[in-house]
């Protein structure tokens, strides 16, 4: 026997080249692309930090921008805010007042008609008022021959006082005149 090895023939083609991934390749490729786009726009949303080292001891930090906010920055924001205005409480002894004489007629012994006006102050830095809250004022004559004559002014805009004047008849021309707060209510507040 001989030593001789022949090799095989040659055959008269070449087998074929393989085939491109089907579609199950194709889908499992997408999962993945989708998957990876996925990952990255989770890391962009919730803004995980990224930190870059350089030479030596520096050191650039790079944040991305969340929509949502944490909860510290929130925390802070609400304190660096202008707290909610706190006013005064406004009430019948926050005031004091007087009547101002517009017109005076006086007949004899029979007395006089009198036309008279609120003279209001605030006892406080009118700041103290809310200046969106109205505050009517009820506020009681006294003197008038047939008794006290209640009547209510509207304090607005912490300084403006809208009212109607009081006409008041007297006994006489010597029948003292006075006048005092019974009551604040606000509305609007």
């Amino acid at each position: 026997m001989s030593n001789d090895v022949t090799p095989p023939p040659m055959p008269d083609h070449l087998p074929p080249a393989p085939e491109p991934p089907g579609p199950k390749g194709s889908r499992t490729n997408l999962v993945i692309i989708g998957s990876a786009v996925a990952v990255i726009a989770a890391i962009i949303g919730t803004g995980i930090v990224v930190v870059q080292s350089g030479d030596g001891d520096s050191k650039s930090t790079t944040t991305a921008e969340s929509p949502v906010p944490d909860e510290d920055a929130v925390a802070s924001d609400a304190e660096e805010q202008d707290p909610e205005p706190t006013y005064d409480e406004v009430d019948a002894d926050s005031f004091t007042i007087k009547l101002r004489t517009t017109s005076r007629q006086c007949f004899g012994s029979a007395g006089c008609n009198l036309t008279v006006e609120p003279d209001l102050t605030y006892l406080a830095d009118t700041d103290g008022i809310d200046p969106d809250a109205v505050y009517e004022i009820t506020y009681e004559i006294h003197g008038d021959e047939s008794g006290p004559v209640i009547a209510t002014g509207e304090l607005t805009d912490r300084t403006s006082l809208n009212y109607t004047p009081s006409v008041i008849s007297t006994a006489s021309a010597g029948t003292k005149v006075s006048v005092e707060i019974t009551d604040v209510v606000s509305q609007g507040e």
